[in-house]
């Protein structure tokens, strides 16, 4: 009886125990989530996902608004380090975090943790930041005691609202938002996923990008003809944008529309008889006050939303017209719209360095506003170095001294799409650079590949497109964790990524280092082939589609932009540098091209072994990494091409010094393995992508033309490699016969084409005339294609002061002959160039026809870019400084592609002849 009653309380003990042990975990499950009366969305948003992220590993969640009485139980009080409970709480502690920032702790305060933010911002992201912890470790944390801030000022993104190609009837960036044009600007949906995912991210700001936004979201009392769309798509814009603005604002997200100058809605333009954009025209008054009130109703309609100004391409470049467009037009409109708001804040402006004197503009505009921002962008049109150097170096430390906030611009991404990008060791370092060469503290991200076709990638899955907010996950979230901390340990940021991409792909933390390795193994080949191969950093040119030999041995034939190779990457030698070097055996400085050669063949090869090894331990997403996989591989044919590539350029330059047949003979086996692994590169990706650039106008032209969305796939430039191959083989060949010399043709004489010209007089292009109307310069020498043309004599100081126009009739299409002054002067016209100028091949002007082609006694050398006009009246329009026509032929004339060599500095040796 002892022994069962004995037996009984024992149970009865063991019992009450677990069942006290249970009602105690039961409790400690249970929290309540407190929050302060009337706080701000951003703490609402942040104290949502903080609930879901502890009510997914298991507690009861309650929130309620402090009352002056703290709940008895287990408790997370969010608020901001200002308010009188939290200050109770948080007592004298040191090192309070300044904007953004945050405090969580639990120190002292028993059963409650603390999440304190120094303003609304920072609340959130201290909630962000333990749902996050509790996520990873699956339970509240105990004993913490964190101060976070971020170090960059403005984390931002940008989505263009613009498309592949233009619409019909409209010029460059011209893209009215209608659910035509862009279906997915009004899925709400896509706009909740996108902003969680910023905010996710830290990130702070979102940038719109659009030529003339205004006419499709604003109406102008004074211009209500100008409004670009109808009524019903007009409300659906108005509530679709002032949607996206409340949500972003909830997320702590400042929302910035871009637009160019100066450019206006096409209704307006056809009412007043004027064209939508016209780089060549001074500010019109009309025009001025249109902008201005457009404006100030905007401002006034959305107070939140900033505004980003692009004063170039769509204005004549440097010049006083940019400071007198900001100062007189910009920012008195957004003075007329804050003022109509009673404000007197001034919100943010934001001035894009680009085609612009920034800090000249600056100097003008800061005693008006003083709230402005500047920008430019990090290594032009495309990622090349985290080493950036030269005169670009000193214009963002210039822009970052004037005291106001400098952000940097990671555009475009000319060289990197298609393919995927995930380098956190590149990119860490990017940022790292943007504070300490530039002076920074901004980031302005565009999107890591097709950008001119967002949400979408460029990827063929035969099935739904992949969006860009899901492919390019790893592209965002780098750049946004080093904008927050840029100094974080590398082995502890290899042991993050590692467990990020193990989490993706359902693999062990070793498979993960291996998928990170391949990354950052292909992260260096576009950057290093682009700075030391490349003709620009801009999107004219798309790296992934290779290049054409005559680009790779005269690049300067094809509008080089020095930036490129004095700024946009280390120290170094471009391949004509290192040619010459070689030949008179003097030394190399830094990066030369043999050393990039031996870098990309080495780091594709590592790539393509790290993915593989990862491949067996992937147990999901399975088809993405298949498809990543592919990549490594694309990058490994991509990195082969373009290596043997440069291995036969450089025999070929070799021969310029050499005139030795047999330097030519050695670059053969090179060129024909290059175009082997450009077949397996044209193999791996003709079912598993749809095109290589997202740009698909005249505006791309390397390495061949990209006229009406073709050769954007790299099944199309094949035939285009095959073709230079077999001409270098004839030309080989034919140098090597006795009975042929090398490349003489018959000159073909270029005529006059029967042209009516308004006020104009003319001179033949002959030794001995006088190419001025107003100096005495001579013609020495032309090439023998121009002899007896009739030139348009003009005004030299009217072109410096006025720029020129020359309005002509003609019955049947023509091309007119413009000569360009090899010089950087000021006084001269500079060559067209879609780096800063979008409109700058409208009439196929952007390429040099005739280098070289006219010697004038005390003028640099003149190469010839020709304009084609289509039958009628048609006026040319050119900029400011000194320029020549050089005459009007037919549009079906063949005006030949080669180098005169008349020059006053020498003659540089034309080799492209080789590979037509």
């Amino acid at each position: 009886m002892k022994i069962s009653n004995r037996f009984l309380l024992l149970l009865f003990t063991l019992i009450f125990c677990f069942y006290s042990n249970v009602q105690a975990q039961n409790q400690s499950k249970k929290i309540t989530i407190v929050t302060l009366p009337q706080h701000h969305a951003r703490i609402s948003y942040g104290v949502q996902k903080l609930t879901l992220a502890l009510q997914h590993v298991g507690y009861s969640v309650t929130e309620q608004s402090y009352k002056g009485v703290m709940p008895s139980g287990n408790a997370i009080v969010v608020g901001l380090l200002a308010d009188a409970p939290v200050k109770k709480l948080v007592g004298a502690a040191n090192n309070r975090p300044g904007k953004e920032g945050f405090i969580i702790c639990d120190n002292g305060l028993k059963n409650k943790l603390l999440i304190a933010g120094a303003d609304n911002s920072g609340a959130l992201y201290g909630c962000l930041e333990l749902a996050d912890r509790i996520d990873i470790n699956k339970k509240l944390p105990v004993n913490i005691n964190l101060h976070d801030q971020p170090e960059m000022v403005l984390r931002g993104t940008c989505i263009g609202v613009q498309k592949p190609a233009l619409l019909p009837g409209r010029g460059t960036y011209e893209y009215p938002y209608t659910p035509q044009n862009f279906p997915w600007f009004y899925d709400k949906a896509l706009w909740i996923r996108y902003l969680d995912s910023l905010a996710h991210n830290r990130m702070n700001s979102l940038y719109l990008w659009n030529g003339h936004p205004f006419a499709s979201l604003v109406r102008v009392k004074e211009y209500p003809y100008a409004v670009e769309v109808d009524d019903a798509i007009f409300k659906k814009n108005e509530e679709i944008y002032s949607f996206l603005a409340d949500e972003a604002d909830k997320r702590g997200i400042w929302l910035i529309q871009g637009f160019y100058n100066i450019i206006v809605s096409k209704p307006f333009a056809e009412k007043n008889n004027l064209k939508t954009q016209d780089r060549n025209r001074h500010i019109v008054p009309i025009i001025a006050d249109y902008t201005r009130k457009s404006i100030a109703a905007f401002v006034q309609k959305y107070p939140n939303v900033g505004l980003l100004v692009t004063l170039g391409e769509a204005m004549e470049g440097v010049g006083q017209d940019d400071v007198d467009w900001f100062t007189q037009t910009i920012i008195p409109g957004v003075k007329d719209g804050l003022k109509a708001l009673g404000r007197k804040d001034e919100p943010p402006i934001v001035l894009r360095a680009h085609d612009t004197d920034a800090p000249n503009v600056m100097k003008y505009a800061k005693p008006l506003y003083s709230n402005l921002y500047t920008e430019a962008k990090y290594n032009g049109e495309a990622l090349t170095t985290y080493e950036p150097h030269g005169p670009w170096a000193d214009l963002h430390r210039t822009l970052s001294s004037i005291g106001t906030v400098q952000i940097e611009n990671v555009h475009i991404m000319a060289n990197l799409e298609p393919f995927r990008y995930g380098s956190a060791d590149f990119i860490q370092k990017c940022v790292q650079a943007m504070h300490t060469i530039y002076g920074a503290n901004a980031l302005h991200l565009y999107p890591q590949a097709s950008y001119w076709d967002w949400p979408y990638t460029a990827d063929n899955t035969g099935r739904k497109r992949l969006l860009q907010l899901d492919r390019d996950w790893i592209w965002y979230k780098a750049w946004a964790r080093y904008a927050w901390d840029n100094k974080r340990d590398r082995a502890g940021e290899i042991s993050y990524w590692a467990k990020q991409l193990a989490d993706k792909y359902g693999c062990d933390q070793a498979n993960g280092e291996a998928i990170l390795k391949a990354y950052e193994e292909s992260g260096n080949i576009s950057p290093e082939l682009l700075r030391r191969f490349g003709i620009t950093d801009g999107n004219r040119q798309t790296m992934t589609l290779g290049m054409l030999m005559s680009q790779l041995v005269n690049p300067e034939k094809y509008g080089l932009f020095s930036l490129l190779y004095n700024s946009e990457g280390p120290v170094g030698e471009m391949m004509s540098v290192y040619a010459e070097k070689e030949w008179k055996h003097q030394p190399h400085t830094g990066e030369t091209p043999v050393k990039v050669i031996d870098s990309v063949i080495l780091q594709g090869k590592r790539a393509v072994e790290a993915i593989d090894k990862a491949s067996a331990g992937i147990k999901k997403d399975n088809a993405e990494f298949a498809r990543l996989k592919n990549d490594m591989y694309c990058y490994n044919a991509m990195a082969n091409s373009y290596a043997y590539k440069a291995k036969a350029a450089l025999w070929v330059l070799r021969y310029k010094y050499s005139d030795n047949v047999a330097d030519l003979e050695k670059a053969l086996p090179e060129l024909q393995t290059s175009l082997e692994y450009y077949k397996q590169l044209v193999k791996l990706t003709e079912n598993t992508y749809l095109y290589a650039n997202s740009m698909q106008t005249k505006q791309r032209k390397i390495p061949v033309g990209g006229n009406d969305a073709k050769m954007k796939t790299w099944v199309e430039l094949l035939p285009v490699y095959q073709k230079e191959l077999d001409n270098f083989k004839r030309n080989i060949d034919s140098l090597k016969s006795p009975q042929t010399q090398q490349k003489q043709k018959e000159v073909a004489v270029l005529k006059d084409a029967p042209v009516k010209f308004e006020n104009s007089s003319s001179y033949q292009l002959n030794a001995g005339e006088v190419v001025y109307a107003d100096t005495i310069a001579p013609i020495k020498n032309t090439a023998k294609e121009l002899a007896g043309l009739k030139g348009i004599k003009l005004s030299k100081a009217d072109q410096q002061k006025n720029g020129t126009t020359i309005s002509f009739k003609n019955d049947k299409p023509v091309k007119v002959l413009v000569g360009f002054f090899n010089s950087k002067l000021p006084q001269y016209l500079p060559e067209p160039q879609l780096e800063t100028d979008a409109s700058a091949n409208d009439y196929g002007q952007a390429d040099i026809k005739i280098a070289n082609a006219i010697q004038i006694d005390g003028l640099p050398p003149v190469n010839i870019h020709t304009y084609t006009f289509k039958a009628g009246s048609n006026t040319l329009t050119l900029g400011k400084g000194a320029a020549l026509v050089l005459g009007i032929v037919d549009a079906d004339a063949n005006v030949p592609v080669y180098d005169a060599g008349l020059s006053n500095e020498g003659n540089i040796k034309d080799l492209r002849w080789l590979f037509n």
